[in-house]
């Protein structure tokens, strides 16, 4: 009994349709080494780097940097963009950081809900790196130091935050891979709204397809779409195995746009 407790969400995702895509179009190399989130907007692609710490916006067309800078965040792994300024997921010091889209100065931010120490299940797939890490190369680049981080909340003192980061109607997204689960919250009180299980254990970028909530898994090589009102798989999508690794999402006019973190932009139609 346990264990089918345990695998319930991958059971689940299994047993979900599975969806042919084509061939995964590599596009660009990224400006920073080790990209951990994207967010595509009307204004060019927005890149979150873990390694460095900056955010740059791009082109689509070829990644020519249109943008770029420090920001506040801890080896941050998700980004999005509320209309008005971007919120990162600092992953380190497990906090959300709301942030000005020019400058990369913190606006305001808050602790993550389920984050803590990453936890092993029985079942979980194994973890999971890029097959291409020793084709693509990436030269280092030099950047300031990034600031130190704020203190943690006294309760708050251990393990890592969200990754994935979306926004809808007010709301924000969060994928947190510590309490594999994905949070609806409202921004202005802090108050998780919903939340439902994510498909196994290293989830990562999110990005929504019409009412649906497509979600990365890393371990699985893996995309999940979720009905968000009962967190159900209703399809799903496996890449191959020579595949770049997904991380960060997003999607923009019918194509799913991922990054491998060992520094290039993918994309493949939905």
């Amino acid at each position: 009994m346990q264990r089918r407790l345990f695998l319930g969400a991958a059971v689940a995702a299994s047993a979900a349709p599975t969806r042919k895509i084509g061939k995964v179009e590599i596009l660009f190399k990224t400006p920073g080494p080790h990209p951990n989130g994207l967010q595509a907007t009307d204004e060019g692609l927005w890149i979150i780097d873990q390694a460095n710490n900056y955010v740059y916006l791009v082109s689509y067309t070829d990644g020519k940097v249109l943008r770029s800078f420090l920001t506040e965040a801890d080896r941050a792994s998700g980004i999005t963009h509320d209309g008005q300024a971007l919120w990162l997921a600092s992953t380190y010091n497990r906090e959300l950081i709301r942030t000005d889209p020019k400058t990369g100065k913190a606006i305001s931010k808050h602790f993550t809900p389920g984050s803590g120490v990453i936890y092993k299940m029985l079942g979980d797939p194994a973890g999971r790196s890029s097959p291409l890490a020793h084709t693509v190369a990436h030269p280092p680049t030099p950047t300031p130091a990034p600031a130190k981080p704020a203190a943690p909340p006294a309760l708050n003192t251990i393990g890592t935050g969200a990754h994935g980061l979306e926004w809808r109607d007010g709301k924000l997204w969060v994928a947190v891979p510590p309490s594999r689960t994905i949070y609806k919250i409202d921004p202005k009180t802090w108050t998780v709204e919903t939340k439902f299980n994510s498909t196994a254990n290293r989830p990562h970028g999110i990005g929504w397809e019409g009412d649906y909530l497509w979600a990365t898994d890393t371990n699985m090589n893996g995309f999940f779409k979720h009905d968000t009102k009962t967190g159900a798989v209703v399809e799903q999508i496996i890449l191959g195995d020579k595949d770049p690794l997904p991380h960060g999402m997003t999607i923009r006019n019918g194509y799913l746009w991922y990054c491998d973190d060992i520094g290039i932009v993918c994309r493949f139609k939905l």
